[in-house]
């Protein structure tokens, strides 16, 4: 069965992203950035692929899911990831101009997604999709950034059941950035 994991950055007091959706006081230098093209290459957008001259088999994920927000992303590029399969949770969009399939039942797509064979299944936010999907989320990897937003796009977003999970590395870089991946505990 596949995992779905909620790979994402965030700040110290739990922001995925400003109030606007933006994201740019996030640290996009340091060693921290090393370790994700290296080992996480299925994560950067085509553009920065493209430009950094990656051009590797995906090594972690071949599925995307994201809210509308993150698909939308001012600024944002279509179809963000050609090299995985890309959804994007919508009631607003019913179809986008680019290989991105809309998805109004995310929690159903999810269930089936899990029951197919392949590589994990990334979600890339948002905070409310994260909520909605906490049920089936198997692993967090979360990018914690040494930085505090005060406010801004939380973590999880919405009503949603309180769940365990355990730790299960810690990588601390340079930058001030930990990863921290936390698998989904036993009941």
């Amino acid at each position: 069965m596949r995992t779905l994991s909620y790979f994402v950055a965030t700040s110290l007091d739990g922001f995925i992203a400003d109030p606007k959706g933006g994201f740019g006081d996030f640290l996009f230098e340091g060693d921290h950035m090393t370790a994700l093209i290296e080992e996480y290459p299925d994560t950067l957008p085509a553009q920065l692929r493209e430009a950094m001259g990656i051009d590797t088999p995906n090594k972690t994920f071949d599925t995307i899911l994201m809210g509308r927000a993150t698909y939308q992303v001012p600024g944002g590029l279509p179809s963000p990831y050609p090299h995985l399969r890309q959804y994007v949770a919508s009631t607003r969009l019913s179809t986008t101009p680019d290989d991105v399939e809309v998805i109004t039942d995310p929690l159903t797509k999810v269930r089936e997604l899990k029951e197919e064979q392949g590589l994990g299944i990334w979600l890339c936010g948002g905070g409310r999709l994260a909520a909605t999907l906490l049920p089936e989320i198997d692993e967090l990897v979360l990018k914690i950034h040494p930085i505090v937003l005060g406010k801004g796009i939380p973590l999880f977003a919405g009503d949603f059941p309180t769940t365990r999970f355990a730790k299960a590395t810690t990588r601390i870089f340079d930058s001030g950035v930990l990863f921290t991946t936390y698998t989904k505990a036993n009941p």
